[in-house]
């Protein structure tokens, strides 16, 4: 017997009775993007030229000169999404199909903020070496790789393997895009309150693909010291619980060799970083240094409520959209792939991201206020000023090739 397929805008149980209209459901139907020509196509002499014959002669050109891909097909133009559904959003592995919807909307909003096309590819695999020789088999149709919502430990392995066997940007958004944005936002907010990254010591609850990659990006651009938290306490050489993944970071992170609960970590620190829901108590976050921040990031529900936050922080930020100081990916990653594929850039480097990082800061200039140390994802100077610094860093590293 074939399941009952339930109509979401009416009510599963009572005949007749319907539920509220659900924009959800309406803007998602039929998906939410096309692919549409950029050529006319009106008689049998555009035929032949966007067909055959015509098609041929550009065939036969890239055969000879395989570069010239660049400049007679999207391929430099356009980026592919690619996930296996197993940490979407904030539902989990709910699989490649129930993943489409975000996907989807993550290739329109790499168009509409950084003016690149996008193609959602959702795997039906979760093996990690399946994973990778699928996405290496289908890059000669793209000019970079946005990986999205693939679970930690794996996403740092196909991330790595990839960009080992790729010469086209390969960008875990979930790691690198998050680490940007937050760090764009400390710069800001250090500024703010007169302090340098050097000063700050901060702690992170998450140690995910999120938490790890923000961790060592922090450190990369200056930070003073960061405590990395799981589920069983801090990252800390001391335990024998540790993932290889947890014992590199245990490595180059906490200095000051704290152990113990998050909590613990908390006391006295000028940063809070959340990713990774639960709640912190509020005994904890006033236990932190004067001038704290917190940047409680995890979405629906913040690990700091705003509310509680503001008593004893001198900045707040959320990844939420109705409160200030959002940090939201689409600020980094439509701008990082325009501007490492204005350059044909072969990897996107941490130097590319740090340039990203300062850009996204350098926009707020003298809007800068504990309300506002980030931009608007809305804001329309964040995409072409990203690039423009992505662009300007990989020429810089010699990984542009144009």
């Amino acid at each position: 017997m074939a399941a009952e397929i339930v109509n979401p805008r009416s009510d599963s149980g009572t005949e007749g009775a319907q539920e509220p209209f659900d924009p959800a459901f309406a803007l998602h139907r039929g998906g939410k993007m096309a692919i549409s020509a950029t050529v006319p196509l009106r008689d049998k002499d555009d035929l032949s030229l966007a067909y055959t014959p015509g098609v041929a002669k550009v065939c036969t050109a890239i055969a000879e000169q395989p570069e010239l891909v660049h400049d007679y097909t999207w391929k430099s133009q356009v980026v592919a999404v690619v996930t296996d559904g197993t940490a979407v959003l904030g539902l989990g592995d709910i699989g490649p199909e129930a993943s489409l919807p975000v996907m989807e909307g993550k290739a329109i909003l790499f168009k509409q903020f950084g003016g690149v096309d996008a193609v959602p590819i959702a795997l039906a695999t979760t093996d990690t070496d399946e994973i990778v020789e699928t996405v290496v088999r289908l890059a000669p149709s793209f000019g970079g790789v946005n990986l999205e919502d693939i679970s930690a430990p794996r996403c740092f392995e196909i991330e790595r393997k990839l960009q080992e066997r790729l010469d086209i940007p390969v960008f875990h958004d979930d790691q690198h895009g998050t680490a940007v944005v937050t760090l764009a936002a400390l710069r800001n907010a250090a500024k703010l309150t007169g302090r340098t990254l050097g000063d700050l010591r901060g702690v992170i609850s998450g140690a995910g693909a999120a938490g790890v990659a923000i961790a060592k990006f922090l450190l990369e651009a200056g930070l003073g010291d960061v405590a990395v938290a799981d589920r069983k306490g801090i990252v800390s050489l001391d335990r024998d619980d540790l993932t290889p993944v947890k014992r590199e970071l245990a490595e180059i992170t906490n200095k000051a060799g704290l152990s113990g609960s998050l909590e613990t970590a908390l006391a006295g620190a000028d940063v809070f970083i959340g990713v990774s829901g639960g709640t912190v108590p509020e005994a904890a976050v006033a236990s932190m240094a004067p001038n704290a921040f917190v940047f409680a990031m995890a979405n629906p529900n913040p690990e700091v409520h705003p509310d509680v936050a503001h008593k004893y922080a001198a900045v707040v930020a959320t990844g939420r959209s109705d409160y200030p100081n959002q940090i939201n990916n689409v600020l980094a990653f439509p701008g990082i792939f325009a501007g490492a594929l204005q350059v044909r850039a072969s990897r996107i480097t941490e130097g590319m991201k740090i340039a990203a990082a300062n850009a996204i800061a350098d926009v707020v200039a003298d809007e800068l206020s504990a309300e506002c140390v980030i931009p608007s994802p809305f804001d329309e100077r964040v995409a072409p000023a990203v690039a423009a610094a992505v662009a300007a860093a990989a020429r810089a590293e010699g990984v542009a090739r144009r």
